[in-house]
């Protein structure tokens, strides 16, 4: 179902959206970590740091330093790829699952406080 949205509209609701996680959640995410879960968790693996760095037109350090405090909120797990000791391939968790799919239904229902 599209929604049509000013600019104006669309970045109030998104300003709705990340006051209400910030309150609600204790885990503060920056917008870099938000498009690495977001990443990881909507398009199919396997992901790596190599492959995260390129998409998102970074260095790998920036990747890891990312994925570093991710880890420690429990959003995401990293091991060695098994078959190539030099990757190192994300893998998603119930938690990290969980936060993404509050935080869709805080725009599902921010969305359709603001159309109504």
């Amino acid at each position: 179902m599209p929604v049509d949205l000013t600019p104006t509209q669309a970045l109030g609701l998104w300003h709705e959206v990340t006051l209400q996680q910030v309150h609600q959640d204790g885990r503060d995410l920056t917008l870099r970590q938000l498009a690495i879960l977001l990443e990881i968790y909507l398009v199919p693996p396997p992901h790596t740091v190599r492959g995260l760095a390129a998409k998102l037109g970074v260095t790998k350090p920036v990747i890891t330093r990312a994925l570093d405090t991710m880890g420690e909120l429990g959003l995401v797990t990293r091991m060695r790829d098994d078959r190539d000791r030099r990757n190192v391939v994300i893998k998603r968790t119930v938690d990290g699952a969980l936060y993404l799919e509050h935080l869709g239904d805080l725009i599902i229902a921010r969305g359709r406080a603001q159309t109504l």
